[in-house]
């Protein structure tokens, strides 16, 4: 028993460690591997991958049609986070949604669920590192996870958006520029 507790503790450190060193190296310039991504797939492929999860009512919300410059592992790391988020803050059988949708030179990312939602209070707090949210269901992470999700959109040059209300879930989306700026040659 001591053994399996000191194991299980061992591998929530490692957790945290790999989750550090990518927020480290979200700073250098070597962060992202750019390529062309297709956003239908990318949606439906995250889609899939979270329905596994668990036991929650995984809805495609919309699929954005068009292509993108970005990290495709870093985009679904991204969806994954807020995904796994989303299923934290709710029950079995309650209703998480992901989506994109390409428009005005920016494409967007989303995970939507029915929990409890995000104080106002707490809306900008909760991106920093090792903060975690309060509430009803509070976060079993390190608080770690949200502000990678954050790191991970600054990298593309987009920002995460936050719409929420108290008792009416919650809406993480991440916003990025379909085409990544130029570097200005020195």
């Amino acid at each position: 028993k001591t053994l399996d507790l000191v194991m299980d503790e061992l591998d929530r450190m490692q957790r945290i460690v790999e989750d550090l060193i990518v927020l480290a190296k979200a700073e250098r310039p070597d962060f992202l591997n750019l390529d062309t991504v297709d956003l239908a797939t990318l949606t439906e492929e995250v889609h899939a991958k979270a329905a596994a999860i668990a036991a929650r009512d995984w809805r495609l919300d919309g699929v954005g049609r068009g292509v993108v410059v970005a990290d495709r592992q870093r985009l679904t790391q991204a969806m994954m986070q807020l995904a796994q988020n989303a299923a934290q803050h709710t029950g079995e059988g309650d209703t998480i949604s992901l989506g994109s949708s390409v428009r005005n030179g920016e494409a967007r990312v989303w995970v939507r669920d029915t929990g409890p939602g995000v104080p106002p209070e707490q809306g900008d707090r909760i991106f920093r590192r090792f903060a975690r949210g309060g509430g009803t269901r509070p976060s079993e992470g390190a608080g770690i996870g949200l502000a990678i999700v954050k790191a991970i959109a600054e990298a593309h040059h987009g920002r995460v958006e936050l719409d929420s209300a108290p008792s009416e879930g919650a809406t993480f989306a991440v916003v990025i520029p379909t085409d990544q700026p130029q570097e200005e040659p020195t």
